[in-house]
């Protein structure tokens, strides 16, 4: 795995193989993931990298952060509750030297509480295929108030994911085995004071 373009072009990311499937790790492959930033970039909505706050969940190795980084994004921070992942993600960020610009959590996706920093701009999502997991994983960033208005979300899947209220669907492709949504936040910013922490 490398990072496919920016300022990172090139840098080798630290070997998972074939992945790990006791963690649920499935890195995106250098094509898919050169296919969701050549989307990201050139589509129709606006390219939302440059400057943006991003977040990484289900982040297992971070390459779509550290990607994101690469490309401009101005922070990034990555969540996941996996050893394993953890242990790739510092590696990988030790080895793009991008320790000031990135925080890793070890938490529950799908039960991230309420954000007490500024929202973000550019989500990404690549849970366990067929699990359930992403819908969950937004209903808790919505109502943590970690996406900001107008937020753009990634979400990879195996098949189409449901709906979720307050995001738009604006593309959908398919790569492989791999299901690629795009959506865009419609909700204004909650107010945060009156959510309760998970």
């Amino acid at each position: 795995m490398r990072i496919v373009g920016g300022s990172l072009r090139g840098l080798k990311l630290a070997e998972v193989g074939a992945g790990d499937p006791a963690a649920h790790l499935r890195p995106t492959t250098d094509r898919v993931r050169e296919s969701i930033f050549n989307l990201l970039i050139n589509g129709t909505h606006g390219n939302p990298i440059p400057g943006a706050r991003a977040l990484d969940l289900f982040a297992g190795t971070g390459a779509l952060g550290l990607e994101a980084l690469s490309r401009g994004a101005a922070r990034v921070a990555f969540v996941d509750d996996g050893v394993a992942a953890r242990a790739l993600l510092r590696a990988n960020i030790e080895k793009a030297r991008a320790m000031g610009v990135t925080d890793v959590w070890r938490r529950d996706a799908t039960r991230l509480g309420q954000n007490r920093a500024a929202p973000y701009d550019l989500v990404f999502l690549d849970p366990p295929y067929g699990m359930g997991l992403g819908e969950r994983a937004l209903q808790s960033a919505i109502e943590g108030g970690w996406l900001a208005p107008g937020a753009m979300v990634v979400w990879e899947e195996a098949r189409p994911p449901a709906p979720v209220a307050g995001l738009e669907q604006i593309d959908q492709r398919k790569y492989g085995d791999t299901i690629v949504t795009l959506l865009r936040n419609g909700h204004d910013q909650v107010a945060r004071s009156s959510l309760v922490d998970k």
